[in-house]
């Protein structure tokens, strides 16, 4: 099965623009590729019961971020620090680029 390309990475910073997460931000610590779906610090959080294990301890509940449709999430241009969409460019040594469509500042 062939991986599709997304509009952000792993380490960007993005803004929640749909659902109940709306208008906050931050970093995206995964990118679920296969099912279209990315992990944002500080976002979406959801209790998960567990019981006391080797590896934990500890049993209760615990809180974690879960997974928000890609679509959902919109990148944070550094230099104009707002959501925008991306473009792709490329250099003029041939490398492919994603850029900013509202100033035109090439994201890393």
């Amino acid at each position: 099965m062939e991986r599709k390309k997304l509009h952000v990475k792993k380490n960007d910073l993005v803004m929640v623009v749909g659902g109940r997460d709306k208008g906050k931000s931050g970093k995206v610590l995964s990118v679920l590729s296969k099912k279209n779906r990315v992990i944002v610090e500080k976002v979406n959080f959801i209790k998960r019961h567990t019981r006391p294990s080797a590896k934990q301890r500890q049993g209760g509940i615990i809180e974690r971020e879960g997974p928000i449709n890609i679509s959902n999430v919109m990148l944070i241009c550094t230099k104009c620090n707002k959501p925008s969409r991306i473009g792709k460019k490329f250099l003029e040594s041939g490398k492919k680029v994603r850029v900013c469509k509202k100033c035109g500042e090439i994201l890393s």
